[in-house]
């Protein structure tokens, strides 16, 4: 067989390996196998130094001829090749873009029930004339405890009820209010009567269990007039309860009780009845407690700068969470404060569920119901 046949032998063999090569690592066998430096090809460059200057004229060309070739053809393969791979990845990776978007954030967020509930008071109470009034919730004795005549050696005072700071240079030692209370005080300092205005808020207390957390939130409410009577203060409740729970008609029930800030005292009950784990509010023949209340101690007045001998008035508070709980179904208020955000999901407000006695105060939205 000639040099020639040979040749042309070789080259339809590399030709044949090229085009059949399946990936790129199997190409990359073919041209370290014909083009590196143990290749074919290259071993017959390698002959040329020892041949004659006739012989070299001849198959120099030739073996060059056959490497350009070999390249070009590995060359076009390997584009080849990267092309498929491209169009492979192109149909694994491919992305729908006529999927829906994400929620907006405004659908997706949740405002915490208690949040929502405060807001729902303040709207009832504002459509009845009431103002919004704050106060700190770091207290000093006299205002969570002395100016609301509560005496020196009352339980409440003590350190397994309240949670003191560290006693000052002076001895005086500040806590977390215990009650909004204060805030009761410190707004009829600032003012002058008449006053008429609720105390929403954070209030704390060394309580643990499945209806006591030891923060937890109250509202406050205070009219002080010269004519304000015990008849006001239950039709300002009955009127407060039958909003906040949405039902035509509230009846309560006030049965005597003893609170050092006022005389007389309350217990405030309002109409209800159970069906199975249901609570059904504003009809039925039950009672259930939802507050303290009474006309205000005349101490308090005097505490604050009123004068008892001309003004008069009526306060109540109310447990925020309690609320909340009984309007909406949770069955333990510790899970008010654990952050799970599926609890928050299923009970929480649309951030856009504003309350309002035009529009409704919840709305209905609560997820899950």
């Amino acid at each position: 067989m000639s040099a020639e046949q040979n040749l042309d032998e070789l080259e339809t063999q590399l030709m044949q390996q090229i085009s059949t090569a399946p990936d790129a690592p199997a190409l990359e066998a073919v041209r370290v196998a014909s083009l590196g430096k143990k290749g074919s090809v290259s071993a017959l460059l390698k002959t040329l130094g020892g041949m004659s200057a006739e012989e070299r004229q001849v198959k120099g060309p030739a073996f060059n001829v056959l490497r350009d070739q070999i390249t070009k053809a590995i060359a076009a393969k390997k584009s080849e090749l990267d092309i498929a791979a491209l169009n492979a990845r192109l149909v694994d990776e491919k992305q729908d873009m006529t999927l829906p978007l994400l929620d907006d954030p405004l659908l997706e967020g949740r405002l915490h029930p208690v949040s929502q509930v405060m807001e729902e008071i303040s709207a009832i109470f504002a459509d009845m004339g009431f103002d919004v009034a704050e106060g700190p919730d770091m207290e000093s004795e006299f205002y969570n405890f002395t100016a609301l005549n509560i005496p020196e050696a009352h339980p409440a005072r003590q350190m397994h009820d309240t949670f003191y700071f560290e006693p000052d240079e002076n001895g005086e030692r500040l806590l977390l209010r215990t009650h909004t209370s204060p805030v009761q005080v410190r707004t009829m300092e600032n003012g002058e009567p008449p006053f008429r205005f609720i105390a929403p808020g954070r209030t704390y207390r060394c309580d643990s269990d499945q209806t006591h957390t030891p923060m937890f939130h109250q509202v406050e409410g205070l009219v002080v007039d010269e004519t304000t009577h015990m008849g006001h203060l239950k039709h300002t409740l009955e009127a407060f309860l039958a909003a906040f729970f949405e039902v035509d008609d509230m009846s309560l029930r006030l049965r005597p009780s003893y609170f050092p800030f006022t005389e007389p005292s309350m217990e405030i009950d309002m109409q209800c009845r159970r069906d199975g784990n249901q609570l059904i509010v504003g009809e039925g023949d039950d009672w259930m407690e939802i507050g303290g209340s009474g006309m205000i101690n005349p101490e308090v007045l005097r505490h604050a700068g009123v004068d008892a001998t001309k003004y008069q008035g009526f306060a109540f508070g109310m447990g925020i969470d309690r609320l909340a709980m009984l309007k909406y179904g949770a069955p333990d208020l510790r899970a008010f404060f654990e952050s799970d955000v599926r609890w928050l999901k299923h009970y929480g407000f649309m951030p856009i569920d504003v309350p309002g006695l035009a529009a409704g105060l919840s709305n209905k939205s609560l997820s899950g119901k």
